[in-house]
């Protein structure tokens, strides 16, 4: 059954940004209980996450955590193949993995598919 939130389906966004969250307070620890500041996260278009519903699942998983005034920061990454023919590596399209050089369709996947979590910024109090 898909929950709805603000007339939105969140599905596995939520569970996504609870185990985000889990890094981020790791994180805050390791550092004094920093507060988290900015998250940077990288997706790829096959990731099989919606950026929208992330950032709307976002606040509700960081509520009361260190990262609950967290600016969350998303940004698209590269959909590239390497071709199995001429084995060049170019950019490709979704539902188009073929090879940009050759045109084949015997291309791998070298990225698009990710989930990273590129960069957190932390609030430090020096006292």
């Amino acid at each position: 059954m898909t929950k709805c939130w603000r007339g939105k389906p969140v599905m596995h966004e939520l569970a996504i940004c609870q185990a985000l969250i889990q890094q981020l307070e790791t994180i805050s620890r390791a550092h004094q209980q920093a507060t988290i500041a900015v998250v940077h996260l990288q997706m790829g278009p096959l990731s099989g996450v919606v950026p929208a519903l992330l950032a709307d699942a976002f606040p509700i998983a960081s509520a009361g955590t260190s990262a609950q005034d967290a600016l969350l920061k998303i940004t698209e990454g590269p959909l590239r193949v390497r071709c199995s023919t001429c084995g060049a590596e170019t950019d490709a399209r979704i539902n188009k993995l073929i090879c940009g050089a050759c045109g084949d369709w015997h291309t791998t996947l070298i990225s698009g598919d990710e989930l990273l979590l590129e960069r957190v910024e932390l609030d430090v109090d020096d006292s």
